[in-house]
């Protein structure tokens, strides 16, 4: 993509260019995630929206899938909803019960360890360096 080529595209469309944080080029893999997530999710729309509406109806319900029934791998298979609460914490607490059971009562099925079920305190795609401290995003 140019630039200015964009630029252009984007004012006649009516939309606002945004930007990523300041002096930090590292953003894209956030959009690029989430364009593999959207690609990959059954259902995708494989042909253009016949109306804006009709895209936002779409996008809306991507959205609500994503947040509320989307397991993500980075965070234990939860979903983002589920994340800050405590409610994640549950979860993951209750499936590593669920695998030490399992494991006690058939010991020969597995060589290796139960998986490693507690959720991460801090989840990073890209993490900032180290002279930056204290840099956290709040969830609502």
């Amino acid at each position: 993509m140019r630039a200015a080529t964009l630029e252009s595209r984007l004012e006649k469309l009516g939309m606002v260019r945004s930007f990523s944080r300041p002096r930090v080029s590292n953003d894209n893999p956030y959009s690029e995630l989430l364009f593999r997530t959207t690609k990959r999710r059954p259902g995708c729309l494989r042909k253009l929206f016949a109306s804006r509406e009709e895209a936002c109806l779409w996008v809306s319900a991507f959205l609500d899938w994503y947040n509320h029934q989307h397991r993500q791998s980075g965070i234990k298979f939860v979903t983002p909803q589920q994340r800050p609460c405590a409610q994640a914490i549950e979860i993951c607490r209750h499936r590593a019960h669920v695998y030490k059971q399992a494991r006690q009562l058939h010991p020969g099925r597995r060589s290796h360890s139960t998986r490693f079920w507690h959720q991460p305190e801090v989840v990073w795609i890209n993490q900032p360096p180290p002279e930056i401290e204290n840099v956290r995003v709040r969830w609502p």
